[in-house]
C-alpha cells in the first residue's frame, strides 16, 4: 500500500512538471518572445529645426509611442554631408539593425549602395527615385500642397505680386512650386510670380537675402518650400513685416505676426503602412510604381497651420474658398501639375 502511494505520488509530480512545462512554452509562443524590429533615423539637420527634420522626428515618433512593443528606435542628427551619410548607414546595418530611414534626398546614392551589401535590412529614403528590392522612398505629393498655398497668396496679396523660394530645385521642390503657380492662376490668371532656388537646402542667409529682394520689388507674400531655408524666408517677412507661408513644420511660432499659414507634413500617414508591408511580407514584392509612399492632402499627410491674419487682409469670403480648395483637394477633385 505504502509502495501504491509512492508511485501514485511520483505520477502526480510528474503530469505536474509536464503542465507546467507545456504552460512556460505556450507562453513563450504567444507571448512578447518575438524580438522587436531594431529601427535607426537618421537625420541631415536637428530633431527640432521647425522643419523637414522636425516633421520626420515627430512623425516616427508618434508612430514608436503607438508600438513600443514592436520596436526600438535610436535616432542620430546632423548627418548632412554625402561623405558622412554612407558610413552612417553602414553602421547600423552592421550593427544588424532591421529598417534604417534615411531622411534626405541626399541619402540616395548612399542608401541603395549600402542597401545592395544588407539584403536582410529594410532601407526607406526619404524624397527621391532610386530603390532596390530591399528599399522603398517615402515622398511628399507637395503639388498638392503648393496649389493650396498659391491659393492663399493669391488671396492675400495687395499688390498682385507674389513669390515662391526653394532649395534645390529637386522633384518634390519643382512638383510644389509647379502646384503654387497653378494654385495662383487659378485665382488671378495676371498675377506676378517671382520664383528663386536658393541652391542649398539649409542656405538660411541666401533665402533671407532672396526674400528681401522679393519683398523690396512689391511682393507681399511669399511661399517657402524649403528646409533650413525657411528660416531666413520667415527671418526677412518679420523684419519687413510682411507675410509668409511656412512649410513642413507650424512655423507660426517664429513669426506670429507674420506667418499667415503653412503647409504641414505628418509623416506618420505613411509610416505605418511601411511597417505593415515589412510585417506582412509585402514590402520586398512591391512593384516599381509601389515602392514610393506619398503624403498628401488626400490621405491626411498635408495639413494646413490655421489661418493667422492679424493684418485682416482675408475676408470671410475668402477664408471659406481656401477652406473648399482644402477639400476639394483632399476629395481628389482638382487635377494639378507636377504630381
Amino acid at each position: 500500500m505504502k509502495k501504491n502511494a509512492t508511485t501514485c505520488l511520483a505520477l502526480a509530480l510528474a503530469l505536474l512538471l509536464l503542465t507546467s512545462s507545456l504552460v512556460a512554452c505556450s507562453g513563450n509562443e504567444v507571448g512578447t518572445g518575438e524580438e522587436k524590429l531594431q529601427v535607426a533615423l537618421i537625420l541631415p539637420g536637428k530633431k527640432d529645426d521647425v522643419s523637414f527634420n522636425q516633421a520626420m522626428y515627430e512623425g516616427i515618433t508618434t508612430y514608436y509611442e503607438g508600438h513600443k512593443d514592436e520596436i526600438d528606435l535610436k535616432i542620430v542628427e546632423n548627418v548632412y554631408e554625402v561623405a558622412d551619410i554612407e558610413p552612417a548607414l553602414s553602421d547600423f546595418a552592421d550593427q544588424g539593425y532591421d529598417v534604417i530611414f534615411g531622411h534626405g534626398f541626399q541619402f540616395m546614392e548612399p542608401l541603395v549602395t549600402v542597401a545592395d551589401r544588407y539584403p536582410d535590412s529594410y532601407f526607406l529614403l526619404g524624397t527621391g527615385y532610386m530603390f532596390r528590392e530591399n528599399s522603398a522612398i517615402y515622398d511628399v505629393a507637395l503639388g498638392s500642397g503648393g496649389y493650396l498655398m498659391g491659393v492663399v497668396a493669391a488671396l492675400a496679396t495687395e499688390t498682385n505680386k507674389i513669390g515662391v523660394i526653394g532649395g534645390v530645385d529637386a522633384s518634390e521642390m519643382v512638383r510644389g512650386h509647379s502646384g503654387f503657380k497653378q494654385g495662383a492662376k487659378s485665382v488671378n490668371p495676371d498675377i506676378e510670380i517671382q520664383e528663386v532656388y536658393t541652391g542649398d537646402w539649409t542656405d538660411t542667409a541666401g533665402a533671407f537675402e532672396a526674400a528681401n529682394g522679393m519683398y523690396a520689388s512689391g511682393v507681399d507674400v511669399i511661399w517657402h518650400s524649403g528646409d533650413g531655408i525657411g528660416i531666413g524666408v520667415v527671418q526677412s517677412a518679420v523684419e519687413n513685416d510682411k507675410y509668409v507661408l511656412g512649410n513642413v513644420a507650424n512655423q507660426l511660432p517664429l513669426g506670429p505676426n507674420n506667418v499667415l499659414t503653412g503647409i504641414e507634413y505628418h509623416w506618420e500617414a505613411v509610416i505605418e503602412q511601411i511597417f505593415k508591408d515589412i510585417a506582412d511580407g509585402s514590402f520586398t514584392k512591391l512593384e516599381d510604381d509601389e515602392r514610393i509612399y506619398w503624403i498628401s492632402i488626400a490621405n491626411g499627410g498635408l495639413m494646413y497651420t490655421d489661418i493667422n491674419d492679424p493684418k485682416g487682409v482675408l475676408t470671410d469670403e475668402e477664408l471659406a474658398k481656401i477652406q473648399e480648395t482644402f477639400q476639394l483637394l483632399k476629395e481628389e477633385k482638382i487635377e494639378f501639375e507636377g504630381e
